[in-house]
């Protein structure tokens, strides 16, 4: 009997001790901060799925989710600073050392030194589509916690290219995993990738200090109207990417708020130069001037951006607020198409030529809400001027692109991101760019890149900008049409979450739920 007792009292006491771990544990579950971010901006279609940074535009996510970090970094007046960098030396017009920190580690467990920064680089000159030509780098001599880079030509740009995602440092020794995960150095360690979400744990030897959130979840939620829901009924506890339409039912509202900047994201058209009709430049200009660029920014985007001339906001310093040329003048924009030989002969609306009514194969995306308005907008003042516009817009657009099936392809890209203005022309506009969808070649552009690409001096960068920008303008070889305000929603409870000018960086070590 005695031992029968014995045994039962030793039973409830483990299973006390069994109760009150498990009420620890759950306790110390509750405690656990998670955030969960619902974005538009993540995944295959807009070319940034997966953290392997020298793919495509992937390096924005291991930026944008603090899983890795760049040598320099951009305030938010845009200035450059250093990050993974301490200092550097300006040693010729072609050469650069530069001075890292100490005691950064890679998630891997890793060093960050000379040596691992030089092997990071090189795999990014050998495999990403711009790097090369942006960085120009012959040669990377790495000692201690020092690299010395050499450019095959004079970069002024340099150290601002090496602030784009695209040279995030990572392990190359870990390499890159068959989800496309890296070992960076930053805040974060990404546990699980895919196209769809990207789960992060904090970095718990984050070379910056403390990191407050101990998990967060990426969320690609690419329709507007679901984002929205999701952060009503409180799945997520932040939101990119949000329907105009919907920033209403979270503005004044004490549940939430808003962090909104203005960026140098831009949306944006390029014209087809092998579509014989866009050959003459009086029907490329017709077609600019015949959008309502005003109406788009400020009726579909509800006011959340900005008009745009050019590539750039006004405010840069390499903006350019006297082009005008491609404004909205619908009557200018008839008598451009009559001088064509485009006319309405049969009175049904639309013009014709040689028996040929004028359309246009418009291609866009879905992925970001704001193009499909564009092309909504631009279908119907296109055909107040006589112009049909039959719209394509897939997250297959890329087939499109290099099928050749299409004249106008709209697209939304940061056209600053390094804080200096070579960076749109040398992806979209020049005769070897990577991003010259259209085929665009001019000559007077050309000679004025190479001389941008040599110019130190920063006031002189800005005026071959600026002529530049009306080179291409003239040409109507693009038209532009806002620059966007970005705004992230979130619960009143988060903190540490704002939206920065460069688009860059999102989460980071401060993040916080009170």
């Amino acid at each position: 009997m005695k031992q029968k007792i014995i045994s039962l009292g030793l039973f409830v006491c483990i299973l006390c001790i069994l109760t009150g771990c498990s009420r620890k544990s759950e306790e110390e579950a509750k405690k656990e901060k998670i955030f969960r971010y619902g974005t538009t901006a993540y995944g295959p279609e807009m070319g940034n799925a997966g953290l392997n940074p020298h793919e495509n535009y992937s390096g924005w996510s291991t930026i944008r989710y603090g899983v890795g970090e760049t040598l320099f970094q951009f305030d938010e007046s845009m200035r450059l600073m250093p990050w993974l960098a301490v200092d550097y030396e300006q040693i010729d017009e072609y050469t650069i050392k530069i001075n890292l920190r100490e005691n950064v580690y890679f998630t891997s467990g890793r060093k960050m030194d000379g040596e691992a920064v030089k092997e990071c680089l090189e795999d990014l000159i050998a495999k990403h589509d711009q790097a090369p030509s942006d960085l120009q780098i012959e040669t990377i001599l790495a000692k201690g916690q020092t690299i010395t880079l050499q450019s095959k030509e004079k970069v002024p740009a340099l150290l601002n290219y090496l602030c784009d995602p695209y040279a995030a440092i990572i392990d190359m020794e870990y390499g890159v995993t068959q989800d496309k995960n890296v070992a960076g150095t930053g805040p974060f360690v990404a546990k699980k990738v895919s196209d769809q979400e990207i789960e992060l744990e904090k970095n718990t030897k984050y070379w910056g200090g403390e990191v407050k959130m101990d998990k967060v979840i990426v969320k690609s939620i690419t329709d507007g109207d679901t984002l929205a829901m999701a952060l009503q009924s409180g799945e997520i506890d932040a939101a990119q990417g949000l329907p105009y339409a919907s920033l209403s039912l979270f503005v004044d509202n004490q549940k939430y708020k808003i962090s909104s900047t203005d960026t140098s994201r831009t949306f944006f058209a390029a014209m087809n130069f092998k579509t014989k009709e866009l050959q003459d430049k009086n029907v490329r200009k017709a077609i600019a001037m015949g959008i309502d660029k005003e109406g788009f920014t400020n009726v579909l985007l509800n006011g959340n951006g900005t008009k745009a001339k050019g590539p750039f906001p006004a405010s840069f310093t390499f903006g350019d607020n006297e082009v005008s040329a491609l404004d909205y003048e619908p009557e200018k924009a008839k008598a451009l198409l009559a001088e064509a030989g485009w006319k309405d002969m049969d009175l049904d609306g639309y013009v014709e030529k040689d028996g040929e009514k004028l359309t246009i194969r418009w291609l866009t995306y879905p992925g970001r809400q704001e193009l499909p308005l564009l092309a909504e907008a631009a279908q119907a003042t296109l055909k107040d001027i006589g112009i049909a516009v039959v719209v394509n817009s897939t997250a297959n657009h890329m087939d499109f692109i290099e099928s050749g099936d299409w004249d106008v392809y709209a697209s939304a890209f940061v056209t600053a991101p390094t804080g200096d203005p070579a960076y749109f022309f040398t992806t979209h506009t020049l005769k070897d760019s990577a991003k010259n969808r259209g085929q665009y070649y001019n000559e007077t552009l050309e000679g004025l890149a190479k001389q941008l690409k040599v110019e130190f001096d920063v006031r002189k960068r800005s005026n071959l900008a600026i002529q530049m920008q009306r080179t291409i303008l003239e040409d109507a070889a693009f038209f532009f049409a806002s620059h966007l305000r970005m705004s992230f929603v979130m619960k009143n409870s988060v903190i540490g979450f704002e939206a920065h000018p460069s688009d860059y960086y999102e989460i980071t070590a401060n993040l916080d739920i009170e």
